[in-house]
C-alpha cells in the first residue's frame, strides 16, 4: 500500500538549512563564557567528588601497601577510583538536591509558576509512532487534545500523528485517528513515511522540513508520552517569554503501572526522583540535557542547529545516532541557545513491563550512548554538553568495570592466598561505601516523610517506608542482573552487532521461569562460580553474597516482577503507592 492521504494542512517548507556537526555553525553564538554561579556550582560538584574519591582511595592505598604494591593491587587502585567516584558523583548531586528541597530552595514537583498569557504563535505536538498499540497511542492522543482544549489554547495548538509503522499496521492506525479527528477539539492530523529513513530524527527532520516554518514551537513526545494542557500551555508561554531558550525538557514520571515491575520502578521514580532530579537541574542550567520527549523545542532554534551526523563506518559504532537527543541538546548549546530542565506536573510516561523489555530498550541506549564517545571532541560544544555525552557513555563502562574489579580481587584470592579488598580494606571506606550507594534512598525516604500532606499522598508513613524497605533489596538483587545484561550488550556490541529498530513492548505479559531461563543461563553461570569461591576463600565468598543472590535468583526474579496480579496485590496491601496522575482529560482508565 502506497503512503496514505495525508490530510494534513497546507504545507510550509522550512526555508532553514540543517546544520551538521562539523565545524562551527556559520552565525553560532559564542558560548565558551559560564555564569560565575554555575561555574562555582559545577566546580563544587567536581571537587566534592574528587574528594570523597581521592579519600577513599588513599585509605586503600594505605591499607594495599603495608607490604608494598604488587602488579594486582595497583590494578585494583587503578579499578577502585573511577568506580568510587562514579557513585560518588551521583551521591553529592542527589544530596545537593535533598537539601535543596528540604530547605524550600526547589519547590519539587509542581505545576508551572510564573505569567501565564494569551499565546501569539503556534505550536505543533509530534507523536512519532512506529507499529505500537494502536488502542493505547489514540487514548493518549485524544486525552491530550481534550486536555489542550480545556486549558483555552486549542485553537494555537494542532496534533501530528507521524507513524513509521509498517501498511498494515498503517491501517489501523488510520481508522482509528478518523474517528479522533472527527471528534476532537482541535486539529489532529496523521501521516505515514513509507521509507522509515534516520528513524525519530528522520521522522521529526521531515515534518520540519514540510510544515516547520508554520509553527513556532514543537512539543516532542514519545508512543507512550502523556502531557496535560495545563503543562503544555505553560510551557508555550515560558518560551513565548523567554526568547533566549531552545528547548525546555521536562522529567516525566511514570503512569499505567500494572506489573511488580512497572510499579517498583514507579515508586522509585517518585520517592528517590525528585532529589536526583533537583541536583541535576541545580548544576546543569542553561546547559541541561534533552531526552528526547516531553520536551518542547523553538521550531526555528531546531532546525538551525540540530542537523545530525551520520558517523562513518557501520554500526553500532557507525551510522545514524541511536540517541539522538542528546547530541541535539549539546548542538543547540552550541549555537547559543539556552536548554533548561523543569520538574512540573502533568508530564508522564510509561516503563517498560518487565526486566527483560528493560534489558531490550537499555541495549539500544548502550549503543547510542557509547556512540558519543566520537563526538567528544567534536568542534564549538560547550565543556558541560561534553560532559553530559560522556557521563552517558560512562554509565554502560561501570559494569565491566565492576566485573574485571571482582574478577581481580578472586584472583588475589586464588593465586596468594588472600584477597587484598576484603582483608584490609578499612571499615571507613566500607561504611563510606555503603552512605554512597544506599545514602539517596534513605533521602528520599526522609523527604517523603517530612511533610504530612506528602506522606497521605503515598499511602501514610507506614506505606511508605515497608515500601523503601521493599524496594531496596528488591534492588539489590537486580543490582547484578543488570550488570550481567550490559556486559552481554557490550560484547554484542564489540562483535559489530547492531540492536537495530524494533517496535518497543509496552503491554503488560507475566513471564514464567522457563519463558527466561535460557537467556538468564550466562547470570546463572556467573552466579554458581562466584558461590564456589567459598572453596577459595570464604570471606571473599560472604562479600560477594548479595552479587551471588541476585544472579541464582535471577529467574525467580524476572518471572515474579513480571505479573500483574502480583502487581495489584503489592497495590491493596500498601506497597509501592504513588499520588495519582493530574487531570489530563477523558484518560482510559487502562492508561493511568
Amino acid at each position: 500500500m502506497r503512503d496514505m492521504p495525508a490530510n494534513l494542512p497546507e504545507e510550509a517548507p522550512l526555508e532553514m538549512t540543517l546544520q551538521k556537526l562539523e565545524g562551527n555553525p556559520p552565525g553560532s553564538i559564542e558560548v565558551k563564557t559560564t555564569p560565575q554561579g554555575l561555574l562555582g556550582k559545577r566546580l563544587l560538584l567536581i571537587a566534592a567528588t574528587g574528594v570523597l574519591g581521592m579519600a577513599a582511595s588513599t585509605e586503600v592505598r594505605f591499607a594495599f601497601s603495608r607490604d608494598g604494591l604488587d602488579f594486582i593491587e595497583i590494578l585494583l587502585l587503578l579499578l577502585f577510583v573511577p568506580l568510587f567516584c562514579w557513585i560518588a558523583f551521583g551521591f553529592v548531586s542527589s544530596t545537593i538536591g535533598f537539601i535543596k528541597l528540604m530547605v524550600g530552595g526547589h519547590p519539587g514537583f509542581t505545576a508551572i509558576t510564573g505569567s501565564i498569557r494569551d499565546l501569539d504563535n503556534r505550536t505543533a505536538v509530534l507523536m512519532p509512532v512506529y507499529n505500537e498499540g494502536v488502542d493505547a497511542v489514540m487514548g493518549r492522543v485524544e486525552a491530550m487534545a481534550t486536555s489542550i482544549a480545556a486549558a483555552g489554547v486549542g485553537k494555537h495548538v494542532d496534533f501530528f500523528i507521524l507513524s513509521d509503522s509498517n501498511p498494515e499496521h498503517g491501517k489501523e492506525e488510520w481508522a482509528a485517528w478518523e474517528k479522533i479527528a472527527r471528534e476532537a477539539p482541535i486539529n489532529v492530523y496523521y501521516r505515514r513515511r513509507e521509507k522509515n529513513i534516520a528513524r525519530k530524527p528522520g521522522n521529526i527532520s521531515e515534518w520540519l522540513e514540510r510544515f516547520g516554518s508554520a509553527y513556532e514551537y514543537m512539543v516532542i513526545l514519545d508512543a507512550d508520552s502523556l502531557m496535560s494542557g495545563d503543562a503544555i500551555h505553560g510551557m508555550i508561554s515560558i518560551m513565548e517569554q523567554r526568547p533566549s531558550i531552545g528547548l525546555l525538557q521536562t522529567v516525566p514520571m511514570t503512569i499505567n503501572a500494572r506489573t511488580v515491575f512497572q510499579r517498583w520502578m514507579q515508586f522509585a521514580g517518585y520517592a528517590y526522583g525528585p532529589i536526583a532530579s533537583a541536583g541535576l537541574l541545580w548544576w546543569s542550567g542553561s546547559e541541561a540535557n534533552f531526552w528526547g520527549h516531553n520536551a518542547i523545542v523553538r521550531v526555528k532554534a531546531f532546525a538551525e542547529s540540530c542537523g545530525l551526523p551520520q558517523l562513518g563506518g557501520a554500526p553500532p559504532f557507525g551510522g545514524h545516532i541511536l540517541s539522538h537527543d542528546m547530541v541535539e541538546s549539546a548542538l543547540l548549546r552550541r549555537r547559543g541557545w539556552a536548554v533548561h530542565m523543569l520538574m512540573i506536573d502533568g508530564s508522564y510516561e510509561e516503563f517498560p513491563p518487565t526486566i527483560v523489555d528493560h534489558a531490550i530498550r537499555d541495549r539500544r541506549w548502550m549503543q547510542g550512548n557509547l556512540q558519543h564517545l566520537r563526538l567528544l571532541d567534536a568542534p564549538g560544544l560547550h565543556w558541560t554538553s561534553r560532559m553530559h555525552l560522556l557521563i552517558g557513555a560512562s554509565a554502560y563502562l561501570t559494569s565491566p568495570a565492576w566485573l574485571v574489579l571482582i574478577i581481580t580481587a578472586i584472583a588475589q584470592a586464588g593465586f596468594q592466598g588472600h584477597n587484598p579488598i576484603t582483608e584490609t580494606t578499612p571499615p571507613s571506606v566500607l561504611w563510606l561505601t555503603i552512605l554512597l550507594l544506599f545514602g539517596p534512598k534513605f533521602m528520599g525516604l526522609t523527604w517523603l516523610l517530612s511533610r504530612r500532606e506528602r506522606r497521605e499522598r503515598y499511602g501514610g508513613t507506614w506505606s511508605v517506608i515497608k515500601s523503601v524497605l521493599l524496594e531496596i533489596p528488591l534492588a539489590v538483587l537486580l543490582a547484578p542482573v543488570t550488570m550481567v545484561n550490559q556486559l552481554l550488550a557490550l560484547g554484542e556490541i564489540l562483535l559489530g552487532r547492531s540492536s537495530g529498530w524494533n517496535a518497543q513492548s509496552r503491554e503488560a505479559k507475566g513471564l514464567t521461569v522457563r519463558d527466561v531461563l535460557p537467556n538468564l543461563k550466562p547470570h546463572i553461570l556467573l552466579g554458581v562460580l562466584f558461590a564456589a569461591t567459598v572453596f577459595i576463600d570464604p570471606i571473599t565468598a560472604a562479600w560477594l553474597s548479595p552479587l551471588t543472590i541476585g544472579l541464582l535468583t535471577a529467574p525467580w526474579l524476572v518471572s515474579l516482577t513480571s505479573r500483574t496480579g502480583a502487581g495489584a496485590v503489592l497495590g491493596r496491601n500498601g506497597y509501592f503507592k504513588v499520588p495519582p496522575p493530574i487531570n489530563v482529560g477523558r484518560v482510559p482508565s487502562e492508561l493511568v
